[in-house]
């Protein structure tokens, strides 16, 4: 399944969470870098109006679906991949990541928020090694002489694997910036995953989640913010109906 805006294109080339370990555990042993990213129908939207989100996703070396409506668009391209979103991608990453002894930073929300998520983590995936905690300042600037240092700070840390919890489009263009400048750590941009790992944010029950409607619940959660987004996301849906039906093979 692959989305095209102008000469970009980008492929969902991860079609379910046993790949995307495969690959990450390939990755870490070989000391090879990573940047995925999870995408969704707001990623999409924002992949329209924003050029320097479309060169980051560009860079992005493994691509997931986030959210049911990409799982649907791929059926409809007859290239179906399943569903694997950021937020459940957190504690098996980090599993991952105590098995193959590589250090793991986390980087966004707030400090509080980092060190209930850090406890959350070692409670989950016993013998992590959280070797860095940063929660950038309000305004942070992916492309600054700030965001450098903190990926030096990374690198520094030994970190091998990172979560980048900056929201879309700071961690995907935060995490292109590092496959160039540490090449040799992965990046991984799960969105709100630590927040819901620290109980600021809370996530929809499995029964909801089950039947395709995390979305509503969220949006129902926080309506101000979301309605106007999800309305974006419902109005692109047809013209991606259409590109994914001439994708068919």
């Amino acid at each position: 399944m692959q989305f095209a805006y102008g000469s970009s294109v980008i492929r969902v080339n991860m079609p379910d969470h046993p790949s995307l370990l495969s690959e990450i555990t390939r990755r870490l042993r070989g000391g090879e870098g990573f940047a995925l990213a999870t995408i969704n129908l707001d990623h999409l939207v924002k992949l329209r109006q924003d050029t320097r989100f479309r060169e980051a996703y560009s860079r992005q070396d493994l691509v997931v679906a986030d959210g049911n409506p990409i799982v649907w668009l791929s059926r409809l391209a007859r290239d179906p991949v399943g569903l694997v979103t950021g937020s459940d991608l957190v504690i098996p990453l980090a599993r991952l990541a105590a098995a193959e002894d590589a250090g793991l930073a986390l980087v966004g929300t707030t400090d509080a928020a980092l060190d209930a998520a850090a406890a959350e983590i070692q409670r989950r995936a016993p013998g992590c090694r959280i070797v860095a905690r940063i929660a950038p300042p309000m305004g942070f600037d992916p492309d600054s002489d700030a965001a450098r240092d903190l990926l030096m700070q990374i690198q520094a840390s030994g970190a091998r694997l990172c979560f980048l919890a900056l929201g879309a489009p700071k961690q995907e263009r935060l995490a292109a910036r590092g496959r160039s400048l540490v090449p040799e750590i992965g990046f991984a941009s799960i969105g709100a995953g630590l927040d819901f790992l620290a109980g600021n944010q809370r996530r929809a029950p499995e029964w909801v989640r089950r039947i395709a409607m995390e979305w509503a619940w969220r949006m129902l959660s926080a309506p101000r913010r979301l309605v106007p987004r999800y309305a974006r996301c419902a109005a692109i849906l047809p013209s991606e109906a259409v590109a994914a039906l001439r994708q068919r093979r």
